[in-house]
């Protein structure tokens, strides 16, 4: 059982073991938002409520804006495994700048592509061959991108995900 812990703003920071979001809550570090109902803690000292969300009592900055690293696997979640060039099911990555252009591996350049309009595409960019791109390339935003653990989240998580997206 997974934890999702808020800031005291409400902004998701991390997903933690349920244990230790009670931890949290029994030093008063934290209050419960979200509990599981039916399905209680029991210590020698009684039974207590297992949290699904916790709300940190003090603000806890976080250093640095979270930026999200580029992976091939992320690409293809963020353009929801459909190509770039004709919307079928996606299963490489391609670079709309070729790499021996000066194309990066960055969200910008990147799109999720079918092997069929990869190998077509080949070495040029889509204005050469006259293709247009179904959707702009950008870097993902959102909890479900900077917070880890959020891919399997609880149901119950989904108002707290949505207010930081």
């Amino acid at each position: 059982m997974r934890t999702l812990v808020l800031n005291a703003g409400y902004e998701p920071l991390a997903v933690v073991s349920f244990k230790r979001a009670l931890v949290l809550v029994m030093n008063d570090k934290a209050t419960i938002v979200e509990r599981v109902e039916g399905d209680p803690v029991w210590a020698a000292r009684g039974a207590y409520d297992r949290p699904a969300v916790i709300l940190l009592t003090r603000y806890v900055r976080v250093p640095g804006a979270r930026t999200v690293p580029v992976t091939r696997r992320g690409v293809l979640r963020r353009d929801a495994h459909r190509c770039g060039y004709c919307g079928k099911t996606a299963t490489t990555i391609d670079h709309v700048l070729p790499r021996s252009r000066g194309g990066a591996d960055s969200w910008e350049n990147l799109v999720a592509a079918c092997v069929r309009c990869n190998n077509t595409k080949g070495d040029r960019t889509p204005q050469e061959i006259g293709w247009e791109l179904r959707l702009v390339p950008r870097a993902p935003r959102g909890a479900q991108w900077t917070v880890r653990g959020t891919e399997r989240a609880d149901p119950r998580w989904e108002p707290y995900l949505a207010l930081a997206a």
